[in-house]
């Protein structure tokens, strides 16, 4: 009897992902957009795994560099990061001298947020890998594919984000 529960645990390990039926999650916008952002950010991963920089260190450094002075508080709200999580980003990146906290001039109670050489040139390389990595989705999705993509992805936001308790931003995805 054990044997039989072996045997037939192992055959249904064995199956293939292809075989098995979704049922009504294939129907459903957000399986499928939490599907496809597990596979776009492994891709992303890995690309930028070869500079040891996470998807949302790239992100800040990408959001400092075009708003330099930027506060921490406008940074994690911009990105959605919770105060918690974005504390320990900043400390990562200014504990490789990419990234540097200042007091604010507006409001000496808070930190600004600058890049430093470092960062400008590991920003750099990322963005290089960053547009392959864009160059690879684009390419999936065919002419003209990408600008619909993102102007649907952009709709499907704005109504999700007025739509959050409180008419803010609603929590990630």
């Amino acid at each position: 009897m054990a044997s039989k529960r072996r045997s037939r645990g192992r055959v249904d390990r064995d199956r293939d992902a292809a075989e098995v039926s979704l049922g009504p999650l294939g129907g459903y916008v957000g399986f499928a957009l939490r599907r496809i952002q597990t596979a776009v950010f492994a891709d992303f991963i890995a690309a930028l795994g070869k500079l040891d920089l996470k998807p949302a260190q790239y992100s800040l450094l990408e959001l400092v560099d075009a708003n330099p002075g930027l506060r921490q508080w406008q940074a994690a709200a911009a990105l959605g990061i919770q105060k918690a999580n974005f504390v320990g980003l900043v400390r990562k990146l200014e504990r490789r001298s990419l990234l540097q906290r200042r007091r604010s001039v507006a409001d000496r109670r808070s930190y600004a947020l600058h890049l430093l050489p470092g960062g400008r040139r590991l920003l750099a390389a990322a963005r290089a890998l960053h547009d392959e990595h864009e160059s690879r989705l684009a390419g999936r999705l065919g002419s003209g594919g990408r600008e619909r993509l993102l102007l649907l992805l952009r709709r499907l936001a704005a109504g999700v984000e007025s739509a959050a308790p409180g008419g803010g931003r609603a929590a990630s995805l």
